[in-house]
């Protein structure tokens, strides 16, 4: 019998992953964030090594790190060499601290505690609909940022990661030769903002979130060589947006929260915009059928985490109508997000 025979695969063509490999899944996100977390990456840099060099490198045991890389090596995020050595590939490349588009705070930030807890609720989540992240600590996850600084630094990395390859696509994919000015709502340390400015000299903006997220963002604004054409603000969305921009932009932050505080959010952008100028999303987009897609599993951790949830196209319609917006486009971009655009109505 055939090792797809056993796994119930399929002969000829490309194989579907099978139920065990399926199941096996977390086995292989630990071990990511095993390796993320010791920054094996890093040390792969200047080239290959084996595994005895990066243990002592890194400070453990190498028996137990190279099977580690074994297994990652068996599904592609390094590559076993001859002599046991290990070298980076395209995906353990994005493991490194410091490139452009790291994930190495993401692979950490899934691998611990918070993460790993609140998943293990999910079957709570699916019996009672409550959150399972509030569930397991008895706050919402904004909450326990706020008092955990390590976990809150973890996150904001992870963040910075995420949205700077998301940032970079949406530059190329829009044109904002119209506007003269942007406020980033909820913008977090200021990755969007920072990669629009750079790429439309002729903007100024603003970077909006809350007075405790703005302190942290201060000083990114202030080395990225924008003096003059960028102010940070602090304040609460729930409440009000500052007014008077031309171009609203809210980057995963409508995915955070449920259709009714979303509504909440996209009204006090709308009251800002004053009948005019652009609001801009830059979202997941659930696809209309069944078909694989990162954005169906991202549902379900925001389900888990924050009680939020990843929309389809005619749901983002929904939510913008309710808000006294015109959905005008959706533009996909080259990374998982799209642009959602719309204009007051």
């Amino acid at each position: 019998m055939s090792r797809h025979d056993n796994l119930g695969g399929h002969a000829g063509g490309s194989v579907p992953p099978t139920l065990l490999e399926l199941l096996s899944g977390s086995w292989v996100s630990q071990s990511i964030y095993v390796a993320a977390k010791l920054g094996v990456a890093d040390f792969l840099k200047d080239g290959p090594k084996t595994s005895e060099e990066l243990a002592n490198s890194v400070g453990v045991n190498g028996q137990s790190l190279y099977r580690v890389m074994r297994a990652l090596s068996s599904v592609g995020v390094f590559a076993e060499m001859e002599g046991g050595r290990f070298s980076l590939t395209p995906l353990s490349a994005l493991l490194q601290t410091g490139v452009p588009g790291s994930l190495r705070a993401w692979a950490i930030m899934l691998g611990e505690e918070p993460y790993r807890a609140a998943w293990g609720a999910l079957l709570h989540t699916v019996k009672t609909g409550e959150t399972a992240f509030n569930r397991v600590y008895s706050t919402g996850r904004f909450e326990y940022l706020a008092r955990h600084p390590e976990a809150a630094k973890t996150f904001n990395e992870a963040m910075i990661g995420l949205t700077t390859q998301a940032a970079m696509a949406a530059v190329a994919a829009y044109d904002f030769a119209g506007a003269r000015t942007i406020i980033d709502v909820g913008g977090g340390h200021g990755i969007l903002l920072e990669t629009v400015l750079k790429a439309n000299p002729h903007l100024s903006g603003v970077l909006f979130d809350t007075p405790t997220v703005i302190e942290g963002a201060k000083k990114r604004l202030e080395a990225c060589g924008l003096r003059g054409r960028c102010k940070a603000i602090g304040g609460d969305f729930f409440h009000s947006v500052p007014s008077g921009w031309d171009v609203y932009t809210l980057s995963a932050v409508i995915h955070d929260w449920d259709d009714e505080r979303s509504i909440t959010i996209l009204k006090n952008c709308h009251r800002a915009l004053g009948g005019k100028g652009k609001l801009l999303l830059l979202e997941l987009v659930l696809p209309p059928s069944n078909e694989r897609s990162f954005a169906t599993l991202m549902d379900i951790n925001m389900m888990v985490i924050t009680g939020g949830r990843e929309r389809t196209e005619s749901e983002y319609r929904a939510l913008l109508t309710a808000a006294s917006f015109k959905l005008t486009r959706t533009i996909p971009t080259q990374s998982p997000r799209s642009l959602i655009e719309g204009v007051p109505v």
